[in-house]
């Protein structure tokens, strides 16, 4: 996890313009550097380091002996440089795994290079040789990327937005500013002043197409066909594998357990302890959930820690506390979308708890599950498995709106670096190439095919492996009374009817239609004022009448505790 941020053809004095790059600096604990490029004086490079790998040149932007033409600033991990390395015949100077990015480019160009990556990533790469600039973003958005380019050519690009609204300019940015799309690339020419041109931006990889980087993947080609035996084995095997993949890190590895529900963040847990002591990582797990007192998320994620065996912390939420952190969680976030403000608060509180009370900052979680494998409530009222598929690639796609924006900002916030084997592009295009049927939930159980294909391992207890789900912003309250509608008990005596009922005027777009939405609203607009359109639309289910997103509020939502 790093901040990155460039300028090009800045007309404003830099050591002005990189006051903004020091928005991101919690991105970054470890490091800063700034810096400018030789002949292009108002260009420039700010990055903030966390430092997982390679602590001696793991400093950016990455410039190598070889390429001296080349200027590299990214923030991801690319899980296989080493086997890229083996294939191609690279000869490395840092053990930065990013490095491999500048000899891919050298090697095949920007379209091969971001093909063939197989992590998570954000870049802006800068060839002075050809005059061009590049950015890139991974098929999920797991890494974020924001960009502002005004008419006349000047470029801002930066891990969150909070980098580049107050970047001065002779002409206004407020409405240019916006999220760079995941699984694209776009080339740029920069021209000798320093300004810049879009070429074109191209769609490098779609989340069902097998990646090209397969070819040289540990795990080679698996069985084909469809019975049911081969298709849990595959995977298993292919979770596994991305699990493993991920264990690249100096630094030391947690995991959350307190994702939706229990099932996804629990299976990453147990699959990780298994591989962590198979290759003899010789430091405890250490485990973490949040949540009310006796809430049914910490009491499953207690046993999932004694079945595994991790060093398992609880955060006790207190109603407070939650409410006092969700302007501080809103700034971070960058969104008013209700949902994703409500689960982010729990797992900023928790990534705060990890940054301020242990040594753990490579954060394992469950991110991805519920969009790859239909774990939703509301895809039980489906109306055809083709179109449970439909929905789940829609989710997929949008997840840097949602789940994936709400996970790296609350972990990044205090300095973490998450890691979301579910999303592992391997794996998820297996799971979406399988057909509709088996996908769909079954027997009134949601994410069927992934419970069945763990049922034998004994990874997990089989009532966590089976245990129906929760939303996560519910699971951390106690059932008596969700933690969203203690929210809304407190909001509801901070907005005035009247403000509710005029809120279409005041926000047209996207308008607030509860009080906590305004509530929410008001303070994105004090922080992130006229750009609601970062939001294109607020994460709603589908195929139910639903005026709120908590699974609560849906008919046939069943908490644990009335089985």
């Amino acid at each position: 996890m790093c901040g990155i941020w460039a300028l090009f053809g800045s007309d404003e004095c830099l050591s002005v313009q990189c006051l903004s790059a020091m928005k991101i600096a919690h991105r970054g604990p470890d490091a800063f550097r700034f810096e400018n490029v030789n002949g292009f004086t108002n260009c420039c490079f700010g990055f903030h380091r966390l430092a997982v790998v390679d602590q001696l040149y793991g400093m950016q932007p990455i410039r190598v002996k070889k390429f001296p033409y080349l200027w590299l600033c990214y923030n991801g991990e690319i899980y296989n440089f080493k086997q890229l390395q083996k294939q191609f015949g690279f000869e490395y100077q840092t053990l930065v795994d990013g490095e491999v990015i500048l000899h891919l480019y050298n090697r095949g160009g920007i379209e091969q290079t971001a093909s063939m990556l197989d992590g998570v990533f954000a870049f802006i790469l800068l060839d002075t040789a050809n005059r061009k600039v590049f950015l890139a973003r991974d098929t999920y958005g797991v890494r974020p990327l924001f960009k502002v380019l005004t008419d006349d050519g000047f470029l801002g690009v930066c891990s969150e937005a909070k980098g580049l609204i107050n970047l001065k300019h002779s002409t206004s940015l407020c409405s240019k500013v916006e999220p760079f799309l995941p699984g694209h690339y776009e080339v740029l020419d920069l021209k000798p002043s320093g300004k810049v041109a879009s070429v074109e931006l191209v769609k490098f990889h779609s989340c069902k197409d097998e990646p090209l980087h397969s070819a040289c993947d540990t795990v080679e080609a698996l069985p084909s066909g469809f019975d049911l035996e081969t298709v849990k084995s595959n995977i298993r095997i292919l979770f596994e594998n991305a699990v493993r993949k991920r264990l690249m890190a100096h630094r030391r590895i947690g995991c959350l357990l307190s994702g939706k529900g229990g099932l996804d963040s629990s299976l990453v847990a147990a699959v990780l302890l298994k591989l962590m002591k198979e290759i003899n990582i010789n430091y405890p797990l250490q485990t973490f959930a949040i949540g009310m007192e006796n809430s049914p998320d910490l009491l499953a994620a207690r046993k999932v820690a004694a079945h595994i065996g991790s060093e398992h912390h609880e955060v006790i939420l207190n109603t407070e506390e939650g409410i006092q952190a969700i302007e501080e969680v809103i700034f971070s976030l960058e969104t008013y979308d209700i949902t994703t403000i409500r689960a982010s608060i729990g797992m900023y509180l928790v990534s705060k708890y990890i940054r301020k009370k242990t040594d753990s900052v490579v954060i394992f979680s469950g991110e991805g599950s519920d969009e790859l494998t239909q774990g939703y409530i509301y895809f039980h009222k489906a109306p055809s498995p083709e179109e449970a598929a439909e929905e789940s690639e829609r989710l997929l796609k949008e997840l840097y709106l949602f789940d994936v924006l709400r996970a790296d900002r609350t972990t990044a916030a205090h300095g973490l670096e998450l890691r979301v084997p579910f999303l592992d592009h391997r794996f998820t295009s297996y799971y979406l190439s399988l057909p509709a049927e088996l996908r769909i939930p079954k027997n009134g159980i949601e994410k069927y095919l992934l419970r069945l294909s763990f049922e034998d391992s004994n990874l997990l207890p089989k009532e966590i492996l089976w245990r129906p789900k929760e939303a996560f912003s519910d699971g951390i309250a106690s059932v008596k009374k969700s933690w969203f509608s203690i929210l809304q008990d407190y909001i509801d005596q901070q907005v005035d009817d009247l403000l509710l009922e005029k809120a279409a005027e005041k926000y047209p777009f996207n308008p607030p239609k509860t009080k906590e939405s305004y509530y929410y609203r008001q303070i994105f607009e004090k922080h992130f004022s006229g750009r609601s359109s970062w939001l294109p639309h607020y994460w709603m289910p589908r195929w139910v009448k639903a005026t709120d997103p908590s699974a609560r509020t849906l008919k046939h939502y069943k908490s644990a505790t009335q089985e």
